[in-house]
């Protein structure tokens, strides 16, 4: 899912290429993709571009009038940007935007429809689709710390839940707790006060550096490079792979369609998290560190290819 300095790249290359000009007419191909009815999508059409804002994980587009168009990508929802009046093709491409100067597409991988398109009135629609996360790029440490500690959650749960943070997901929260050096299961009200404006640090530092990043690789054009997975991170989306800090191979815990990943040298005081999945299948032989796994896949390796042996 795009997050915070996806978000931002994506409205820095739309505010160079619509801000002041004028919708032509909005085409939708999905019937899933518009959750609202009122105002009429219509409305829109012949309206100029005012302002771009982010809302969280959100890319509101404010139009005259006071309309708005806010768009969530979800999980697999990309933007592209093509010539004006572009054809669409209805296995992904969900919506098109025209302007003058070109047409803004909105595409979606998969058959899950999860990416939205509303039309809201002023404010006070904005606000109902805003869950009401922290700006942490702009909070306190006091404003960061009650928020944090305002529920006894999981440090991944905490950060990735949009109703304490704004723009944090998946992606960004694993390379955060790594380079804060915590753990991605420890309790919330369990942190001390050095640890929390560790966390702050790093999430700030996550955020701009992977913001200034993706800015750069863009290259003032269009970014149709989205991704979770990118090979200058850290941790996420690299199980098996060394830790960049020491070495030590990356490590995940798999629930439903999410992975966590994380460093246990750097993290968790060199102990294996649990994961759900193989953890209920193995019970009590689940390896406890990084030596008990090590010695069981050489003990499975070993069991493996001894009657090979046997038989040679």
């Amino acid at each position: 899912m795009p997050e915070l300095p996806d978000i931002v790249v994506y409205i820095e290359a739309l505010e160079s290429r619509i801000l002041g000009q004028t919708l032509e007419r909005v085409r939708v191909a999905s019937p899933f993709l518009l959750r609202t009815a009122t105002p009429p999508l219509a409305a829109a059409q012949g309206k100029r571009v005012r302002e771009l804002r982010r809302i969280g994980k959100r890319i509101a587009i404010g139009l005259e009038d006071d309309l708005w168009l806010v768009l969530h990508l979800m999980i697999a929802g990309r933007l592209h940007w093509s010539p004006p009046g572009v054809k669409l093709t209805p296995k992904r491409t969900l919506a098109a935007m025209d302007f003058p100067l070109g047409s803004l597409l909105l595409t979606e991988a998969g058959s899950q429809h999860r990416a939205s398109l509303h039309i809201v009135q002023g404010e006070t629609g904005l606000r109902e689709l805003d869950p009401g996360g922290l700006e942490v790029l702009t909070a306190d440490l006091e404003s960061f710390a009650a928020r944090l500690t305002s529920a006894n959650h999981t440090l991944k749960r905490a950060l990735t839940d949009p109703r304490l943070f704004s723009g944090v997901g998946n992606a960004y929260s694993d390379e955060i707790l790594h380079r804060a050096r915590l753990s991605p299961i420890t309790l919330t009200e369990r942190l001390g006060a050095d640890e929390i404006a560790r966390l702050l640090a790093a999430t700030r530092g996550v955020l701009i550096e992977w913001t200034d990043r993706l800015r750069a690789q863009a290259q003032g054009g269009f970014p149709e490079n989205v991704t979770a997975f990118r090979e200058e991170m850290a941790v996420h989306g690299k199980y098996g792979k060394p830790c960049p800090r020491c070495g030590t191979p990356v490590q995940r815990i798999c629930y439903a369609n999410n992975e966590t990943n994380y460093c246990p040298a750097c993290q968790t005081g060199g102990r294996l998290l649990a994961d759900r999945a193989l953890s209920r299948l193995m019970k009590q032989d689940w390896p406890r560190t990084l030596e008990e796994l090590e010695s069981l896949i050489r003990k499975n390796t070993d069991g493996a290819s001894g009657p090979e042996t046997q038989g040679a």
